[in-house]
């Protein structure tokens, strides 16, 4: 209804009914998740209302291409490596959902290669009407030089884009990685099959410069 306002919720909220709704899973190509994330309780955040809980931005490196084909899964029978579900929302700095945000992914594959001529582990997809969005891959290998991570470019509908990496807890690493950043860490557990991480994204729809091209991968 006109001029009503919704009662503040934070991160920690949308985490939750994230991985609590059943229709999250039905996102991820064949229903390949099955459990994942379900039921997990996950430590506090910060609400998207608090300065500067914007997703930090980061460098696209050298390895994106475009035109990357839609879709939620980036599994295929040639990729190895331990599967890992990546579940989360897209968010208004006020912790409104966005729909149909798109989001686009890139990584390396277990061995810590990239596709260059084609689109293995690439992939785009549309958050969902309640901002969500769920992807499954593979737990990338260590490109030289850097710590586990993966790439996603982020954009609400006629908004900036917002490029960024998601990285990994506990990886040694991280601490010898000069791009790495903290508040990129995604939640990671262990499940039956492989793994289930999370990660909100709250785009302050903004212009942002950020360097689009170096030679870390």
């Amino acid at each position: 209804m006109e001029g009503h306002q919704p009662a503040r919720r934070t991160r920690r909220d949308f985490l939750r009914t994230a991985v609590a709704l059943p229709g999250m899973l039905g996102l991820v190509s064949g229903g390949r998740a099955r459990v994942m994330a379900q039921g997990q309780t996950l430590p506090p955040t910060p609400s998207c209302a608090e300065k500067n809980a914007a997703t930090p931005a980061q460098m696209e490196g050298p390895y994106y291409k475009h035109n990357s084909p839609q879709r939620t899964s980036l599994l295929e029978p040639s990729i190895t490596g331990t599967k890992i579900v990546l579940t989360g929302s897209v968010l208004a700095p006020d912790c409104r959902p966005i729909a149909h945000a798109l989001l686009d992914f890139w990584q390396a594959d277990a061995q810590g290669g990239y596709d260059n001529t084609g689109y293995r582990l690439r992939g785009h997809q549309f958050t969902d009407e309640a901002g969500r969005y769920a992807l499954e891959t593979v737990v990338p290998g260590l490109y030289p030089g850097r710590t586990r991570h993966v790439h996603v470019k982020v954009q609400a509908p006629n908004q900036p884009i917002l490029t960024t990496q998601l990285y990994f807890p506990g990886e040694p690493s991280n601490a010898t990685d000069r791009l790495f950043n903290p508040h990129l860490l995604m939640t990671v557990q262990d499940t039956s099959d492989g793994k289930a991480a999370m990660f909100n994204f709250v785009l302050d729809n903004q212009p942002r410069k950020t360097r689009s091209r170096s030679g870390q991968g």
